[in-house]
């Protein structure tokens, strides 16, 4: 057995966690992953030693690591007091009974919220002011779970036991309420899904793509038809009223103009 193998082994018992190192692997490996997974996801890291001793949402999830080590070993409060340090510490709210993936990022750390029971897959990143909250006082399940490479926009919410579906996107300020099927672009108040993978800008070297400002717009889209409907209306008016046609002047149809006029009072100086 290797000397990696041995460490891990000399760890389990104390941490109180069942050694499969493929499933899963060691503290001091999730934290190398952890650290190393910023510089493919921020390109203003530079270097190991300034993500460790700079980035707070880092900083945030090592300190996770270690308070949920703790949980699992059923040492509930000094892993609810570890998690406090690390808020106190880095502004980011992980209850230590969440189930966080490997090679997780939190871009900018604050004001980030992630409730007990919610899971979270691999390569997964949350960008500041991200909430993964419930929607009950019952125990239980109560939380989202994250699939894998999920990325969740500033401020972002999602709430509840919803799944947000592997390779899917949230867009910043969006309201998730609902499941979110795998590969999609979801965003808007209520969350509403409005771009497939297949439709996304890909990326060559297989990084994350950050082009935020190129996610879809459903409620502008719906504004510029209306607009384009309205502009193609007033075209047709002003066609029908060069031609002549009866009703042109009050935007009526033909037919609803000639009913219009037999039901307009006789002129009686006319008549008389």
């Amino acid at each position: 057995m290797g000397s990696r193998h041995r460490a891990a082994a000399a760890l389990a018992p104390v941490a109180g966690v069942t050694l499969a190192h493929e499933e899963r692997p060691s503290l001091w490996r999730q934290i190398r992953e952890d650290v190393a997974c910023v510089k493919s996801r921020d390109p203003a890291a530079r270097g190991t030693l300034e993500i460790l001793l700079t980035y707070p949402g880092v900083h945030a999830v090592i300190w996770y690591r270690l308070a949920h080590r703790l949980w699992r070993a059923n040492v509930k409060f000094p892993a609810r007091f570890l998690s406090w340090l690390g808020r106190l510490v880095s502004n980011v709210d992980i209850h230590p009974g969440a189930r966080i993936g490997r090679r997780f990022f939190i871009d900018h750390g604050a004001c980030v919220v992630i409730g007990e029971t919610a899971e979270v897959g691999d390569d997964v990143t949350l960008y500041h002011g991200v909430t993964l909250g419930g929607t009950s006082w019952t125990p239980g399940k109560r939380h989202p779970t994250l699939q894998d490479g999920v990325l969740v926009g500033a401020g972002a919410k999602i709430l509840g036991p919803i799944t947000v579906g592997a390779g899917a996107r949230v867009g910043a300020n969006s309201v998730v309420i609902e499941d979110v099927p795998p590969g999609m672009t979801v965003v808007g108040i209520p969350g509403r899904v409005v771009k497939p993978l297949a439709e996304r800008r890909r990326l060559g070297d297989g990084r994350i793509d950050l082009e935020h400002h190129l996610m879809p717009d459903p409620v502008g889209e719906a504004v510029c038809s209306l607009l384009d409907r309205i502009e193609f209306l007033e075209a047709r008016l002003a066609h029908h009223q060069e031609q002549g046609h009866p009703g042109a002047d009050l935007g009526l149809p033909e037919s609803a103009a000639g009913s219009r006029q037999d039901r307009l009072p006789k002129d009686h100086s006319s008549a008389a």
